[in-house]
C-alpha cells in the first residue's frame, strides 16, 4: 500500500511566492497547503499538523519568530524551514536556535529548498 505524500505548509504573505512554492513542491510530489499569515497556519493546525512548515520571517500580524514560538508553545513537532528575503547571520542564528531545521534566503534555489525539506522530513522519521 503506497503511503500518501508528505504535507508541506507554506506560510508567506506574498501570493506570488506562495504560488511559486506550491507549484515547485507539487511537482516534487508533495501535498501542499498555503497560508498567507501565521494566524492562518495556527488555525489550520487545530485540524491537522503538516509534516513540514515553510515559514517566512517578515509578515504582518505575526512574524516568523512569533509563529515559531507559538508552535513550540503548542508542542507542534513539525520541522520548520525558514525562507526569508531578509536573511542576516543574526536572524539565521535566532531561527536555528529556536528550532528551525534550515534557513534559506530568497531568491530561493529550488534544489536547496527541496534538499532542506527532504532532510527535515527524514529528521522526523529518525
Amino acid at each position: 500500500m503506497p503511503s500518501s505524500p508528505a504535507l508541506v505548509s507554506i506560510v508567506d504573505d506574498d501570493a506570488f511566492v506562495r504560488n511559486a512554492l506550491r507549484r515547485l513542491l507539487r511537482s516534487a510530489g508533495y501535498s501542499v497547503e498555503a497560508h498567507s499569515s501565521g494566524p492562518a497556519l495556527l488555525q489550520s493546525i487545530q485540524d491537522h499538523v503538516p509534516d513540514c512548515i515553510l515559514l517566512d520571517l517578515h509578515m504582518p500580524e505575526m512574524n516568523g519568530f512569533e509563529v515559531q514560538a507559538e508552535l513550540r508553545h503548542r508542542g507542534i513537532q513539525a520541522p520548520v524551514v525558514i525562507v526569508t528575503g531578509q536573511g542576516t547571520p543574526e536572524r539565521c542564528k535566532r531561527a536555528l536556535s529556536n528550532g528551525a531545521f534550515a534557513f534559506i534566503c530568497k531568491p530561493i534555489d529550488a534544489t536547496d529548498l527541496l534538499a532542506a525539506i527532504s532532510g527535515a522530513l527524514m529528521s522526523q522519521r529518525a
